[in-house]
């Protein structure tokens, strides 16, 4: 009797490696994986697998997120840096994939360069998720979504319902960077609307985001014109990591793109707004936004390590049911 070929590895390394049934089964069970949570109930579905998590671009939230999740579900954690390990330094990327691969269950990667990933992926018997890269940051977006739904889109039984995002408008205030990327790519996949606003010379490049057609977005020069009638406002950073060299000169252009009251009192009644931090109060979010009632930043930070292993359960079990 012939042994069945392995499932082949699936990797998350942008918003469109997944499908759209796919993303509502991990959706729902975010939602169980954090009822759990909340209830203390012990999960451990990944005991004795282990996570490597590559950093080469620092953070509190990507780490803190995925290393407490994988703890949460079971599993074991190895951190490293670029102070401590070989990637693309003194050893190839391709074999660093191989070795690592080897020790480990499942690897995050959060670096600059999105082909420094795709090479590791190509080369590595586990999955890879993408913890954030120049071009794209699905993680985030992923916890965006799970949050929008938890406030406004919970079928009867309180389940996320994906169907609600058909035809809403989030609107996109600031750079047109891996986060508005990734939103267009959301948006493409799932049937809703962004509305971007970027200051001239910022603007998103639809190549990079890999659309198939420019029916997802619409481009307001106005940012207040941008959050008319939107149900969520969203925004980041007007600097980037690895982009510090521009920062005053983005500070100038950037300067009528900080998401204000008033642009939330053109959004619709119930609009939220979020931002996936760190937070610069008075740049391109005011205090009164980000700290008022219409901010659901906290639960989307919280939500990151509940989507994040959501998605860890998916790729390496399949389609758990329970």
């Amino acid at each position: 009797m012939s042994t069945p070929a392995p499932a082949p590895v699936r990797h998350y390394l942008q918003f469109t490696d997944l499908s759209a049934d796919e993303y509502a089964h991990v959706l729902t069970r975010a939602a169980e994986i954090k009822r759990k949570f909340k209830a203390y109930e012990k999960y451990h579905p990944l005991a004795d697998r282990t996570l490597a998590m590559i950093f080469e671009k620092a953070s509190t939230r990507t780490r803190v997120s995925f290393e407490a999740g994988m703890y949460q579900l079971g599993g074991s954690v190895v951190h490293l840096t670029t102070g401590d390990s070989q990637l693309g330094r003194s050893e190839p990327i391709e074999d660093s994939a191989r070795v690592i691969s080897r020790m480990t269950d499942i690897v995050m990667i959060r670096t600059f360069g999105q082909d420094k990933i795709e090479r590791f992926a190509s080369h590595s018997r586990v999955p890879v998720i993408n913890g954030l890269t120049n071009e794209f940051h699905p993680c985030q977006i992923l916890a965006d979504l799970f949050t929008l739904l938890e406030h406004r889109g919970l079928d009867a039984q309180g389940k996320p319902d994906p169907s609600y995002l058909k035809g809403k408008v989030v609107a996109w205030v600031g750079d047109g960077n891996n986060m508005a990327n990734t939103w267009l790519q959301a948006a493409e996949l799932l049937d809703f609307t962004v509305h971007l606003s970027t200051p001239s010379g910022y603007e998103v490049d639809q190549a990079v985001a890999g659309l198939r057609s420019a029916d997802c977005y619409k481009i307001f020069q106005n940012p207040q014109d941008a959050c008319r009638g939107a149900d969520l406002v969203t925004t980041d950073v007007w600097t980037s990591m690895g982009y510090e060299a521009e920062n005053e000169a983005r500070k100038k252009a950037f300067a009528d793109w900080c998401v204000d009251e008033a642009m939330m009192q053109v959004a619709k009644p119930d609009a939220l707004f979020m931002h996936c931090l760190p937070a610069h109060r008075g740049e391109e979010v005011s205090a009164e936004v980000i700290d008022g009632p219409q901010s659901v930043v906290w639960d989307e930070a919280e939500n990151r390590m509940h989507v994040q292993k959501a998605l860890m359960e998916f790729l390496l079990l399949g389609r758990v049911q329970a």
